[in-house]
């Protein structure tokens, strides 16, 4: 067991809020496409959703495996919540008093049960394989640096949470080909955006581990 003083648990459930909120900021806003290089196009989600597994990284890191687990299984009933709620609202009947509204509610919110059951199944298999290839690269293949720990792990789990989503939600809709390419650029563009947010990272551990005398396990 971890034993945590009352800093520890102030931190960690900052951790979490920083965690979760960036969990939802790139399952909604995650909608807008920007321009990028080379005429292809990037989800605005680019910018929080590495966040989600940095995060991981570096709660295992400073408090073990099982807590960084616990984050995940927090991160998945808070999704299925919150799309619970979406779909509760959607089906919920409108006053005419807010029809103006109607239209772009039902845009932003409307989620396919598909896309929904997508990001969740692609959320809980990534984010643990994270977890569990974070500590795989640490201990049994003797990776002793954090970045390159993460870095190996983000590859990995960044590849299947982008695969099992992209199969789940657009499989049928768009041609193999095309969903291949989608799949590699979207997968490169997180990693990338991962490996940048590494200053961040490193932050973190320090902000977790000044004056923290927990042992991991």
């Amino acid at each position: 067991m971890i034993s945590l003083s009352d800093k520890d648990f102030k931190k960690l459930i900052i951790a979490l809020a920083v965690y979760l909120t960036s969990l939802f900021a790139a399952n909604t806003l995650g909608l807008k496409i920007m321009p990028f290089l080379f005429g292809t196009h990037l989800s605005v989600a680019v910018f929080s959703f590495p966040v989600v597994f940095l995060t991981t990284d570096v709660i295992g890191e400073v408090y073990g495996k099982k807590m960084a687990k616990f984050f995940v299984l927090a991160g998945f009933i808070s999704t299925a919540l919150f799309i619970t709620y979406s779909l509760l609202s959607l089906w919920m009947p409108w006053s005419k008093s807010g029809l103006w509204a109607k239209e772009g509610y039902n845009l932003m919110f409307g989620i396919s049960v598909r896309i929904s059951i997508a990001s969740l199944v692609a959320f809980l298999i990534g984010e643990y394989q994270d977890v569990i290839s974070f500590f795989f690269f640490k201990k049994r293949v003797g990776v002793k640096s954090f970045w390159l720990s993460s870095f190996l792990s983000n590859l990995w789990s960044q590849f299947l949470d982008t695969v099992i989503f992209m199969v789940i939600a657009f499989a049928g809709v768009y041609t193999t080909p095309i969903l291949i390419s989608i799949i590699i650029s979207w997968w490169l563009y997180k990693v990338a955006m991962g490996a940048l947010y590494t200053p961040l990272s490193y932050v973190g551990l320090y902000l977790l581990r000044e004056k923290n005398p927990s042992k991991k396990k």
